[in-house]
């Protein structure tokens, strides 16, 4: 296999066509940031916790897929992936994992002793997460766990500590991937109750469109509340406006059900996520 070949199977591996997954990562990441560092936080920050999140997203797409590929294959929206189809090997997988792990990694260093030791945190739950499906009843939980580690790391790497305040985003985080997370295993409910894996979407069953709603309001709230005495601007509020503007959108295309709908919905999620991060920096840069 020729170089060209193997680079694009490498890219597949990694959904480098699909940046909306590291961008659910990102947003909150940056909201937090900026909060903790009370305005642009500087390029060095900005840099390392970008491409780190890049860098980490990628990685998990391999351990994800290391993990899933036998279940991939009876899945119509994940067959083709490269390790279910025996494209590239579980030890090309993993070493490609290994070395985007080490390079967000070196990232950290650059950084504090308590965001080093944070990082050994998330990559323990990054590492969890593909095997929750199998014993978690709500394994999205884990997973918003290990998307919403960025919160606290970039509070600790600002001011080397994670206050009250970056917990208390971390759970309105957590309540943003339940709902998002929830929609993009409604895609997939018929094919995991076939296959015995365990999905919030299963586990809620007919409940799972108004426990979607509540998650998304109850991650606005949460973030409105803990930052409205942060000295945000009505900027902010305004965002988070439009944000509960996309969620009754949301409301529309998931309350059918249908496969088309649900995903759509996952996929306009860092449409949601950005409006905030949107409202939370302009903010600052109006004072």
């Amino acid at each position: 296999m020729n170089l060209q070949k193997k680079l694009a199977l490498y890219l597949a591996l990694i959904r480098w066509d699909r940046p909306a997954g590291w961008l659910l990562l990102l947003w909150p990441t940056l909201g937090a940031l900026w909060v903790a560092s009370d305005g642009f936080p500087g390029w060095h920050l900005l840099s390392v916790f970008v491409i780190g999140t890049i860098l980490m997203r990628s990685a998990g797409c391999c351990i994800n897929d290391v993990a899933d590929r036998e279940f991939d294959k009876h899945v119509k929206r994940t067959a083709q992936r490269p390790v279910t189809t025996g494209a590239l090997s579980v030890k090309e997988a993993l070493g490609v994992g290994a070395v985007l792990a080490l390079l967000a990694f070196a990232l950290v260093l650059t950084t504090n002793a308590v965001t080093i030791g944070m990082s050994f945190a998330a990559l323990a739950v990054t590492l969890a997460y593909p095997y929750a499906k199998r014993y978690v009843s709500m394994p999205q939980a884990v997973l918003g766990v290990a998307f919403g580690m960025g919160i606290p790391m970039a509070f600790a790497a600002v001011i080397g500590e994670v206050p009250l305040l970056a917990w208390v985003l971390f759970l309105g985080n957590l309540c943003w991937v339940l709902a998002y997370d929830t929609e993009y295993a409604m895609v997939d409910r018929d094919d995991d109750l076939r296959l015995g894996i365990k999905t919030s979407a299963i586990t809620l069953g007919k409940l799972d469109v108004p426990a979607v709603m509540l998650f998304y309001l109850l991650y606005l709230i949460i973030w409105l509340l803990a930052l409205v005495n942060k000295g945000m601007q009505a900027t902010f509020v305004i965002a988070i406006g439009v944000a509960i503007g996309q969620v009754i959108w949301h409301y529309g295309l998931i309350k059918t059900r249908t496969r088309e709908g649900c995903f759509k919905a996952f996929r306009l999620n860092h449409w949601l996520g950005c409006t905030v991060f949107v409202g939370v920096a302009l903010s600052y840069a109006v004072r």
